[in-house]
């Protein structure tokens, strides 16, 4: 009823409303760096991203998509530090709006052999530098952010 609801409304005033994603903040506890990958499409630089997953709390399915794009290992913070959108291309030639809630994960170990370790390139940034590479404006401030949040969940 709820899904019928918000297409009806999407149609009456001619937008959709944003589907949403969860991307991972791959931080360096010691030197307060973040960690971004490139897109497989284009290469340019962002966090690993992705849809939630039924059986996963939003925050462990960052930490997969960390996981699976970047071969990250961590502690990821089940409380979100932040929201941004962006449009993401579809393979039938239109866009559609995204929001994305961001989770922030303490990296403990980064594997060498990882689900994308062929598709995608991995560096590590301070947050400045990483605020300049990425595209979207919302993320941008989230790193801007970074040093007042960077604080550890509990082991």
């Amino acid at each position: 009823m709820i899904v019928a609801f918000r297409e009806k409304l999407a149609r009456l005033i001619g937008r959709r409303p944003p589907d949403m994603q969860v991307a991972a903040l791959c931080l360096n506890e010691s030197t307060g760096e973040v960690l971004l990958v490139t897109s497989r499409g284009t290469g340019r630089w962002i966090v690993p991203k992705g849809w939630p997953m039924p059986g996963r709390s939003l925050a462990d399915a960052a930490r997969q998509e960390a996981w699976e794009e970047a071969g990250v290992k961590g502690r990821v913070d089940q409380t979100e530090i932040g929201r941004y959108r962006y449009d993401k291309d579809q393979d039938r030639g239109f866009a559609i709006p995204v929001e994305v809630r961001v989770f922030p994960l303490y990296v403990d170990k980064l594997e060498r052999n990882f689900p994308e370790a062929h598709e995608r390139t991995r560096r590590w940034f301070p947050p400045e530098d990483a605020a300049r590479l990425v595209a979207e404006t919302g993320l941008q401030q989230i790193l801007h952010d970074l040093p007042f949040k960077r604080q550890s969940p509990p082991k």
